[in-house]
């Protein structure tokens, strides 16, 4: 008798307590001129707690416990942060789970680009702009640096962003972002149009931009294995009254949009990277021959094994059926034996049937990977 072994663990953090969320500030005025945005977070239930980036005292954690679940950097011209915060405290804490939103501008300092990345994303240089001739808000001063981005430019990922055909036309005035499209953990979340390119806009251009067209990144997101989120926006104007309230119009002629779409796109990337979207659990795991209902002690080969699974989603405050196709199983002996996708039977229900033909010892490692979604991991053991 061969030991079979089916591993079946889970990795998710708790979805319900929305918890503590730092705030570090340039200056306290950031806090005046975002105060819809961090207005809008503590009536989600969100704790915010503001402190200047620079503040000595700025701890993370104490006695070895961290004090935030959360991050949220809107400090783009800091140079050094104060108290035992720095780069690699930061990255740590995005280690050990934690999530952090920053934004950055045109003045973003080598702190933040060194943070930006640490987290698979590069900022463009000091004093460059997003730039589109053809594609610039009415109140732009001249240099279309105040650029207008169409919702299509949305990631396709309702959990993240909200749904693009709800959305109107979002208001940007920032640097640009480079992601590396081979990288599966960092997700464009908003880029530029194919107009658009990264420069500083009171230089004329002698060397090939830094990014160019819809390789402009102007958010990214980046969900770490340990489903730890970071989000990075070139623009610390994206979140602010001002854009929050403002009416969009492209250039001269241009239809007039009431209310730009910042406020909603804001709040929903807040929710996600904070983990209050898309936050899976396995509500139970089940494996049996077929025609039984009781795991056996052991199974021999050549028996058919059928496997199901109840996967759960945090969406709007509660826990949902997780409905997709996108969920697969493996057996691994030092790398995957068989890689199958589950078959959706019912609401949140997948199954397998599967017959084991080989006297290896495996692992049975169930896997969902969907990008905008936490990772889970389910593991039991058995013998074969």
């Amino acid at each position: 008798m061969i030991p079979l072994i089916f591993l079946i663990s889970f990795i998710f953090s708790s979805a319900y307590a929305l918890g503590n969320t730092l705030v570090l500030l340039d200056n306290q005025v950031i806090k005046e001129t975002h105060s819809i945005f961090f207005k809008s977070l503590q009536d989600r239930g969100y704790q915010l707690t503001y402190k200047i980036a620079d503040d000595s005292s700025l701890h993370l954690s104490k006695y070895g416990e961290y004090l935030y679940d959360n991050l949220i950097i809107f400090a783009p011209s800091v140079e050094e942060f104060g108290g035992s915060l720095n780069v690699d405290s930061i990255t740590q804490f995005i280690d050990e789970g934690g999530n952090v939103l920053v934004a950055g501008s045109s003045v973003t300092g080598d702190v933040l680009r060194e943070l930006a990345s640490e987290c698979g994303f590069e900022v463009d240089e000091e004093g460059a702009y997003v730039i589109d001739h053809l594609n610039y808000d009415i109140s732009d001063n001249g240099q279309h640096t105040k650029i207008v981005v169409p919702s299509d430019n949305l990631i396709e990922a309702p959990i993240i962003v909200g749904e693009k055909n709800e959305i109107a036309s979002l208001l940007y005035h920032g640097t640009g972002i480079l992601a590396d499209p081979e990288n599966p953990l960092v997700l464009p979340l908003l880029t530029a149009d194919s107009t658009a390119y990264s420069y500083i806009p009171e230089q004329p251009i002698k060397e090939y931009p830094h990014a160019v067209g819809k390789n402009t990144v102007l958010i990214a997101g980046l969900q770490a294995r340990n489903n730890a989120r970071v989000v990075f926006s070139g623009s610390l104007d994206f979140f602010s009254d001002d854009y929050f309230t403002s009416a969009v119009q492209k250039g001269e002629n241009g239809v007039k949009v009431p209310l730009s779409g910042n406020k909603k796109v804001s709040l929903s990337i807040a929710d996600w990277v904070f983990k209050q979207q898309g936050q899976l659990r396995v509500r139970s795991v089940k494996h049996h021959k077929e025609g039984e209902k009781v795991p056996p002690q052991a199974y021999t080969i050549m028996e058919q094994i059928v496997y199901t699974i109840e996967v759960d989603i945090w969406e709007s405050r509660e826990w949902k059926p997780f409905n997709t196709d996108d969920i697969q199983l493996e057996f691994v002996r030092i790398d995957p034996f068989v890689r199958t996708t589950l078959t959706r039977k019912f609401l949140a229900n997948t199954k397998l049937d599967l017959k084991s033909q080989t006297f290896m010892v495996f692992i049975n490692l169930m896997l969902i990977m969907t990008g905008w979604a936490t990772h889970i991991y389910t593991v039991a053991r058995k013998c074969l």
